[in-house]
């Protein structure tokens, strides 16, 4: 029977033979089914003198098998209406779709046979890399992404994996080789290193079972675990200024380093976050900069944290004259949370609107599926949506205020901004 997702998810995982992990959530929302193999190979593996290996590697993997062709395996999902996707980030890449009932028994044998055997066509290469290198272009005259690379840098230094652009530079993607996707894809994409969520209108013992006909019998060793190093000490405050002629507008990055995802203090943080920037249209920075004074297009700070001691950015699109004043408004947010933390109402109203968001991280095949991942990825267990409540509950106003006053020191932030004006 399907669970019933009022009651909270009641997923079924399974770990097969060769260190693979399966997870299989029945659901009733749609007579469709989501499929979603993850593996730890973002750019986070990229070799320092290679940045956007991983990225290409990921364009590339779909377009061939040993069994299909690119057009072959065109064909096959487009008679069933189905479209798949390839997307990477510095944590992990992932292959995934969404297929009618009927066709799941098919379609995980696509995903299967793409992860599992993709040939990388010279020829689709270069037709990827051309694509690729475009988007970079494209990056390069967009001043929020001019900006938000140049903070990273600052904060985590060029060595560090979080201190690259996570599609790579043009020299980067110029150079990776067929045999660098090869040897990459060997290395990364192993079945010990996946997580494969079967999400939507499927039994799981159905869900569980296709999955071990098409995944048990890849063997290969476990890749080699990688760990993150810390980011260097902010000893001061770091600013790149990039002028960018005939842009109308100035893009602002201003951000921190903080914590790892299993730290305990995380709960703290994700509030605290809100609080600054995040909580309605942009917390307390936006209230001051967009709604108060009318300067900002966009004013807001996110916190993704992952395996590595994550950034905190606060993020603002101005007209150029007013680069000078919007920084002054962020430093006064930022400095005021670490001096006094969140009032009550703040507080309350933060706690109320995450608890009351969890139910819209559940709302789709899709998102259930990336919900169950990344509770896979950090240990979280497979009733942390249930658990989730309770963790936000908990978490107190000093504990809050202590994480903003470890955090927000304008003294030792990063600073970029790239727009028309020096």
């Amino acid at each position: 029977m399907a669970a019933s997702l009022a009651q909270g998810l009641s997923p079924v995982r399974a770990e097969l033979a060769n260190g693979g992990v399966v997870l299989a959530q029945e659901t009733v929302m749609t007579p469709a089914v989501t499929i979603s193999a993850s593996f730890r190979a973002g750019s986070m593996f990229d070799p320092v003198d290679l940045p956007g290996l991983a990225y290409l590697t990921g364009r590339v993997i779909d377009r061939g098998t040993e069994r299909r062709t690119a057009a072959m395996m065109a064909d096959d999902l487009d008679e069933r209406g189905v479209s798949l996707r390839v997307s990477s980030n510095r944590q992990a890449l992932t292959v995934s779709c969404t297929c009618l009932s009927e066709d799941f028994d098919d379609v995980l044998a696509i995903v299967a046979d793409v992860v599992r055997n993709p040939t990388f066509p010279p020829a689709e290469i270069e037709k990827r890399r051309a694509e690729a290198l475009t988007i970079l272009r494209q990056n390069e005259d967009n001043p929020a992404a001019r900006a938000v690379d140049a903070v990273l840098e600052l904060l985590y230094g060029w060595d560090h994996p979080y201190g690259r652009p996570p599609k790579g530079t043009l020299t980067g993607v110029e150079s990776v080789s067929r045999g660098d996707m090869v040897a990459f894809h060997a290395a990364r994409v192993r079945p010990a290193a996946m997580s494969l969520a079967i999400v939507g209108d499927v039994r799981t013992d159905h869900a569980l079972e296709r999955a071990m006909q098409e995944f048990e019998g890849w063997i290969a060793e476990p890749p080699v675990l990688a760990t993150i190093g810390a980011p260097p000490p902010a000893r001061g405050r770091r600013t790149r200024l990039i002028a960018m002629p005939g842009k109308t507008q100035s893009d602002i990055a201003y951000g921190f380093t903080t914590i790892r995802r299993l730290d305990p203090r995380y709960y703290a943080y994700w509030m605290m976050n809100n609080v600054l920037g995040q909580f309605g249209l942009g917390g307390r920075l936006a209230d001051n900069i967009r709604e108060r004074q009318g300067m900002a297009y966009y004013a807001f700070s996110t916190l993704d944290a992952t395996a590595g001691e994550a950034p905190l950015l606060v993020r603002a699109g101005v007209d150029p004259v007013n680069v000078e004043r919007t920084l002054a408004a962020i430093e006064h947010e930022v400095a005021a949370l670490a001096a006094g933390g969140p009032t009550a109402t703040e507080l309350a109203e933060t706690r109320a609107y995450l608890v009351g968001s969890i139910p819209r991280l559940l709302e789709t095949n899709q998102s259930i599926a990336a919900f169950l991942q990344t509770s896979e990825e950090y240990g979280l267990g497979l009733d942390y949506d249930q658990r989730l409540p309770s963790l936000l509950d908990s978490v107190t106003p000093d504990e809050i205020h202590a994480a903003a006053a470890d955090v927000l020191d304008p003294a030792r932030a990063a600073v970029a901004v790239a727009g028309p004006r020096d």
